[in-house]
């Protein structure tokens, strides 16, 4: 049977010690803490008395201890191990809880802390960017580097793969288009004006930049999944091991075949939007297609097909580059890879949206309107 928890203050000529003895334990403690505080002042406290201590006894000496600025001793072994980790623990400061400002402070400083986030991942995108085009120059100085198979593998990945998914949303988005401006064009009474409407949007605009939204969501996050698996299962720290660059064997193929699929894919996209609006004229504005080819051929000029040109390769090379980007920035577990992929279809689409804005700044300002 264990002794109760008990303690005795003996004077000598030299000290005044407060010896423990029994079992310091939480069942055995009994009264002891209440009892403690009206002991009179005592120069060490004894514990080499003391059958068993648990944690709690150890926490029950060390602040009583702590309190009185007394030493302790008398343990050893596991016992005095286990009263140094309590005393360790109880030392360790308090970290005050972050003071409530109010909504308002609240909301000022997730927004600070989101404007740093967004211009360090463009500081890291940008340098990104400078490591693909150097990547690019040491591919094309030395083209015993250039991986055919991989950039052509992504050729289909990226493009041919993707013709039935782009070809399906672009002839409802030309039937929507010449349908909510026929609705619209028919109270004026210039329903022709349809025809207009669907070449230059889709020639222009959305026949590219649907693409390239559709793309995003296609590709840039199969290429932030695919490098950041990589990324866990330290495939890309093996390939630096043995002396392949990340850069050249994984990026610079996806990259290349965004650039060179989204001009494709863009026009294949504005040609079905242009078929499904001109289908729609026939229905429902008894257009026939030869009427309707003819008339796109007078009103649509070759700068909107440019236009849509031009824009295309820089939208793939934003997609890929934000996607393998993410994919780099993959680390710890594989909640990681969701998170990237899901950053990089958000940063591609909010980035392809950016540009076309600037793009058609640009091209209002040379006159190709």
């Amino acid at each position: 049977m264990t002794a109760m928890a008990d303690f005795q203050r003996v004077e000598s000529d030299s000290e005044t010690l407060l010896r423990f003895t029994g079992d310091l334990s939480l069942a055995s403690i009994g009264d002891l803490p209440e009892r403690l505080p009206g002991v009179a002042p005592v120069d060490r406290i004894d514990l080499a008395g003391v059958d068993r201590i648990d944690t709690v006894g150890a926490w029950m000496i060390h602040r009583f201890a702590t309190a009185r600025d007394v030493p302790v001793s008398g343990l050893e072994g596991d016992e005095a191990q286990l009263y140094e980790q309590v005393a360790r623990a109880a030392d360790q400061p308090v970290v005050a809880p972050a003071p409530d400002y109010g909504l308002f402070l609240r909301i000022v400083a997730e927004t600070g802390e989101a404007v740093i986030s967004a211009f360090r991942t463009l500081h890291g995108l940008l340098g990104f960017m400078g490591a693909t085009v150097i990547a690019f120059w040491n591919v094309f100085t030395r083209p015993r580097r250039f991986r055919l198979n991989a950039t052509v593998q992504r050729f289909e990945v990226v493009g041919v793969s993707a013709l039935g998914i782009i070809g399906l949303m672009s002839f409802l988005i030309g039937i929507v288009i010449a349908q909510q401006g026929a609705v619209q064009l028919k109270q004026f009474g210039a329903e022709v004006y349809t025809i207009n409407l669907v070449g230059r949007i889709t020639l222009r605009e959305l026949g590219v930049l649907m693409t390239a939204i559709m793309v995003a969501g296609r590709s840039g996050s199969a290429f932030a999944a695919q490098i950041g698996t990589m990324k866990l299962t330290e495939e890309i720290d093996a390939m630096r091991t043995i002396g392949v660059s990340p850069m050249e064997a994984l990026v610079v193929p996806r990259t290349l075949a965004a650039i060179v699929m989204m001009p494709l894919l863009g026009f294949y996209a504005s040609l079905i939007a242009i078929i499904g609006g001109g289908l729609l004229c026939w229905i429902s504005l008894d257009v026939p297609p030869i009427t309707f080819v003819q008339r796109i051929r007078e009103v649509v000029p070759l700068t909107d097909l440019w236009v849509g040109l031009i824009k295309a390769p820089v939208f793939g090379a934003i997609i890929a580059i934000a996607g393998c980007f993410q994919g780099m920035l993959v680390e710890g577990d594989a909640e990681q890879v969701g998170a990237r992929t899901t950053a990089a279809v958000v940063q591609a689409i909010f980035l392809v949206i950016v540009l076309d804005a600037f793009f058609a700044v640009f091209f209002s300002g040379v006159g190709w309107i």
